[in-house]
């Protein structure tokens, strides 16, 4: 899926990620326990191809798992992405893109690890823990 171009900035503004290129706006979550510590609660992201992905200003990287990386504004700290290790594709967070408040849901993981208060309504795919787990890599949960 292809969209329009996109610019988004950091709570600072000293990050500028732009796509121009191959993207779904369509954001998935997730629910997994790092994904809770990370974010606080709920990580929501889209994806573009890492082709159509340009970045400029003071990002720090953090190997979070042998197969992927988060990425934070070395300034204000905004999340920016989280990428695995094969650098095709990054998992871009949507509140950096102004647009981003119109896309809809398009899918979530670890739906029966949701926080109490992060219980995501809609008609989306939806995939517990054990079903994702079956199909891709994971780091194994902290917290039964």
């Amino acid at each position: 899926m292809t969209a329009p171009e996109l610019t988004g900035r950091c709570l600072c503004g000293a990050v500028t990620v732009r796509v121009a290129g191959p993207h779904d706006p369509r954001p998935g979550a997730c629910h997994c326990r790092m994904c809770q510590r990370w974010s606080g609660g709920l990580f929501l992201c889209f994806n573009a191809s890492a082709d159509a992905v340009a970045v400029d200003g003071p990002v720090t990287r953090f190997a979070s798992s042998d197969f992927a990386e988060r990425a934070f504004c070395s300034v204000c700290g905004s999340h920016l992405w989280m990428r695995d290790n094969t650098g095709t594709t990054y998992d871009l967070m949507p509140g950096l893109f102004d647009e981003a408040c119109t896309w809809p849901l398009r899918s979530e993981v670890y739906a029966d690890r949701a926080l109490a208060s992060a219980r995501l309504q809609g008609d989306h795919r939806r995939a517990t823990q054990a079903e994702y787990e079956q199909k891709n890599r994971h780091v194994p949960e902290a917290v039964p």
